[in-house]
């Protein structure tokens, strides 16, 4: 049962974000009023939202899930991938702080982006990314071993982070994409492939019985709901514009 999350304002400078999608800058004001339904969203699920300001320093910091790991035991700082997003983990870990969670650290040389770990009950799926580094999943790994849990790492090829093809429904449900279609690492899953014309829906969001996901992919939208989960529909057109997704956009623990 999730109960909290955290989110972080776009700032005016998130146009000169990281990206490799090719569809052109971000309108900043739609951005704002897209994230402000993200909430709404969350909020549907029953959460408490923390909004943190935003950070004019950092154009990617919306994307709040990278710079750190929630797991049921308190909270790991990761070491980004990307030069340019290393220093939101300050503001990070002092939100969390302020949540009263306990806090751990990846160190150089290893790096890790929340986006590649997917938690699986007490288990965590680790991509190996252009973000994250076997020394940074070792870490992890660690982290999550002396805390009772486990960890794996998965081989990924074209994907920016693990989550952008996959994402856990509960219930033994994986929806999955691109090449994470087949993947050895998920064969005792119940799965369900999104469209290759709707890949960008594989990244969406289980919250306490419904799922929310992007806005304009009817089929994926139409396969969730067949599969007995209510949904709620964000449109983040400006946010996928920057490579990134709903799950991107918050910390829910």
């Amino acid at each position: 049962m999730f109960k909290h999350a955290i989110v972080k304002t776009p700032c005016a400078n998130m146009v000169n974000g990281i990206t490799e999608a090719g569809l052109g800058q971000p309108d900043y004001q739609l951005a704002l009023q897209q994230h402000k339904l993200y909430i709404k969203a969350l909020q549907q699920c029953g959460l408490d939202v923390t909004v943190l300001p935003a950070d004019e320093k950092f154009p990617d910091s919306c994307f709040i899930e990278d710079p750190a790991v929630i797991t049921q035991h308190g909270a790991i700082i990761t070491h980004p991938g990307a030069d340019s997003r290393k220093g939101e983990t300050k503001a990070i870990e002092q939100a969390l702080l302020n949540q009263g969670l306990d806090i751990q650290h990846i160190k150089a040389p290893g790096t890790l982006d929340g986006g590649d770990v997917m938690m699986v009950d007490k288990h965590f799926y680790i991509g190996l990314s252009d973000r994250t580094n076997q020394q940074g999943a070792q870490q992890l790994i660690g982290i999550l071993e002396q805390q009772g849990m486990s960890g794996e790492t998965v081989e990924m090829n074209g994907l920016l982070h693990l989550k952008t093809g996959l994402s856990y429904l509960e219930n033994n449900r994986l929806l999955v994409s691109q090449e994470m279609i087949g993947h050895p690492a998920f064969e005792s899953f119940n799965l369900l492939t999104v469209p290759a014309a709707e890949s960008y829906a594989a990244n969406c969001i289980w919250i306490n019985g419904q799922v929310i996901v992007p806005k304009g992919f009817p089929k994926s939208q139409a396969m969730i709901e067949q599969a007995g989960y209510s949904t709620i529909a964000v449109d983040v057109s400006e946010f996928r514009k920057l490579d990134g997704g709903l799950s991107c956009l918050s910390l829910r623990f």
